[in-house]
Order: C-alpha cells, then sequence, then structure tokens
C-alpha cells in the first residue's frame, strides 16, 4: 500500500535523519536498514550506486513497511525514478534537478528531493515542485549556505547531504535544515560487519537534532 505523500515528508521531518546507504550487495544493504530502523532512523536511502538497486528497494519496501521508509537516491532520469517508484520507493532523491524527474515523480505524488548548491538551483527545485531541496555537496557547502539561503527564501525546506556527522549536525539544524542525509558517517561499520555500532550511532544522530530541535 502507497503512503500518501504528506505522510512521507512528515516522517521524513519528524526524524529529521536519512540514512543513505552505498552498500556493496543487496544483502548488506538490507542488514544495514535492519539496524538503521531499530536505531530510530525514520527513512533510509538505496543509491542506484548499489548491486540491483531496484531489487532491494522492492524487498525493504515490502519487509519494513511499517518501520521504515524506503527511498530511492542517485535517480539521474524519470525511467529509473518510474522503476523505483513501482518497485516501491516512498521518495526519490537525485544528486541535482532533473525536470523529467520532477515531473514523473509529481505525476505519482511521490516526493522528489533534487541537489542544489546555488540559490539559484534551490529556487529551479523548488519551482520544479521539490517539497524538500537536498544541499549537496554538503561537505562544500556548510551549514552557513543553508542559513544564507533562508534569508531570502525562508519556505525552502533544505536537506543537506554529505559531510554530516555528530559534530555538526546540530548546526545544521539550527542553520535551518528540516533533515539530514547522513552516509558513511553513520554506516562506515559495515564494512567491518559492525552492525550493532550502526544502531547506535543512528540513536546518537537522532537525539543529537532533537537536542537541537530544542526537544
Amino acid at each position: 500500500m502507497s503512503i500518501a505523500k504528506i505522510n512521507v515528508l512528515g516522517k521524513i521531518v519528524e526524524s529529521g535523519l536519512v540514512a543513505v546507504i552505498r552498500a556493496d550487495s543487496g544483502e548488506q544493504a538490507a542488514r544495514i536498514a535492519e539496524v538503521c530502523a531499530a536505531g530510530g532512523v525514520a527513512a533510509l536511502e538505496i543509491t542506484y550506486t548499489v548491486p540491483g538497486a531496484t531489487r532491494v528497494i522492492e524487498h525493504l519496501a515490502k519487509e519494513f513497511s511499517s518501520k521504515i521508509l524506503v527511498g530511492a537516491g542517485t535517480v539521474l532520469d524519470p525511467e529509473t525514478a518510474r522503476t523505483a517508484i513501482l518497485a516501491g520507493a516512498h521518495f526519490v532523491v537525485s544528486p541535482s534537478l532533473n525536470p523529467g524527474t520532477a515531473r514523473l515523480c509529481n505525476r505519482y505524488q511521490t516526493p522528489y528531493m533534487p541537489g542544489a548548491g546555488t540559490i539559484g538551483e534551490v529556487v529551479a527545485a523548488m519551482e520544479s515542485g521539490a517539497d524538500i531541496v537536498k544541499a549537496f555537496p554538503g561537505d562544500i557547502l556548510g551549514p552557513a549556505f543553508v542559513k544564507a539561503v533562508q534569508g531570502p527564501l525562508p519556505q525552502a525546506s533544505l536537506m543537506p547531504t554529505g559531510g554530516v556527522t555528530l559534530d555538526n549536525v546540530a548546526d545544521w539544524i539550527k542553520a535551518g535544515s528540516v533533515a539530514v542525509g547522513v552516509g558513511g558517517n553513520l554506516t562506515a561499520a559495515a564494512k567491518s560487519g559492525d552492525f550493532a555500532s550502526i544502531t547506535k550511532m543512528a540513536r546518537l544522530f537522532v537525539e543529537k537534532i532533537k537536542e537541537a530541535r530544542g526537544k
């Protein structure tokens, strides 16, 4: 059963954390998803750099439908977006705006989160119908970018991805980010098989976000 767009967006913003998964295999991605859900992550993004990404999305969307939202990442075109959505993806993320992908996602009422690195790109993404714009690459832009954009564009909902750590996640949230996307800084332990530490790390990120929001 599909989840209404407004509910998907609400869950992402409420938790404030999207786990970005770039795994070596579908099995590893599924294991990461399980431990992220246990740590309170509301949404995870399976990137199309993962081998068999569509099958992974389909499996996780069925297996964890009641626990965690499953999205598709590194989506470069509308064909891939449609494939992911039909496989069960709850949201679609791209490194940059693709107008065709934006139209496709709007047609299916699926949240589309394109990357943007300038205020012009942020405006273009918003005009395309993006509800959340991915500030990317975050490690280059920094929290000051979010704060600067929200001066003239207080209505912009920004989610930085790249370079978000436990040490700076509070800075991103306080700058005005509605959520953050975290990849290696959350899931790196999967390479050594230490999945328990991913759950612990996820909980720490969720706690830091709550603290930064004053909750």
